[in-house]
């Protein structure tokens, strides 16, 4: 067609131009538009612990049943994992860019049940993680303070309780970790030449924490079904232990004899 066609007819142009912007507009608003295509494959981690473990052990009770249940998960490109003399094991799961996250973060869930079996109570009970995340850190928050006052473990718990939970609101942020992170706690050392004349072990200490050191329910005076009380008084226990005298006076083992074993003593 000649553009001379469209110069002598002045009203035709201007009235085909008008559909062709009309068209368009209603295109754009209808018609599904891709701005960021996904490029990156989705990743889905899963990590656990295993508390006083070496590499080696934890490789053996912990990865290997887990890595024999995430094999063969549909969508699955390759999968990598780490073990470390602390006792922390870490799989990462690198998945087809065609799978949608959430279906993959389910299915290494379910996997990931299917192995709690065949895994140590101790792992279980501090529980396995799985979290879907891209490959590649989109960004990181430093922390400062001019006032010498607040040291690292203040920031790094400020960070925590104010932060973090805020930033895992964001809508599509998959992970967020505090990187070297401290944490107020009460450290304890132990003395293994000691723990071991008293024929006593790591879990045993653990296990005296754990019963010691936590939050009760001591329950209501009071309390239906009693008749003819007219008030109901809930009874206050101590809970978690907060001072040094506290945990040295944990009690490990008692013998009939009357002797005690406690913490300090260890």
């Amino acid at each position: 067609m000649k553009s001379d066609f469209f110069i002598d007819r002045p009203v035709f142009s201007a009235v085909l131009s008008a559909l062709i912007v009309i068209v368009g507009v209603i295109g754009l608003v209808q018609l599904p538009v891709d701005q960021y295509p996904q490029i990156v494959p989705p990743v889905v981690t899963v990590s656990a612990s295993y508390p006083g473990a070496s590499a080696t052990a934890v490789a053996q009770a912990v990865a290997t049943p887990i890595e024999q249940e995430l094999n063969g998960t549909p969508g699955m490109l390759y999968m990598e994992s780490t073990n470390s003399n602390s006792g922390s094991f870490s799989a990462t799961l690198t998945f087809d860019i065609k799978t949608d996250p959430d279906i993959a973060a389910v299915e290494v869930q379910n996997r990931v049940k299917e192995a709690e079996a065949r895994l140590p109570a101790e792992v279980v009970q501090n529980g396995i993680s799985v979290q879907k995340q891209a490959s590649s850190r989109l960004m990181t928050v430093t922390i400062l303070s001019d006032d010498e006052k607040f040291d690292e473990i203040y920031l790094s718990n400020f960070a925590t309780l104010n932060v973090l939970d805020m930033l895992r609101r964001v809508p599509g942020v998959g992970r967020v970790s505090n990187v070297g992170s401290r944490y107020y706690a009460m450290q304890i050392w132990v003395q293994p030449d000691k723990l071991a004349a008293l024929g006593l072990t790591v879990q045993d200490l653990q296990k005296a924490l754990k019963d010691q050191n936590r939050e009760s329910a001591a329950g209501v005076l009071g309390q239906q079904p009693i008749d003819g009380v007219d008030i109901s008084v809930p009874i206050t226990a101590t809970g978690r232990l907060s001072s040094v005298s506290q945990f040295e006076n944990i009690v490990i083992r008692a013998s009939d004899d009357g002797a005690i074993i406690r913490l300090k003593d260890v």
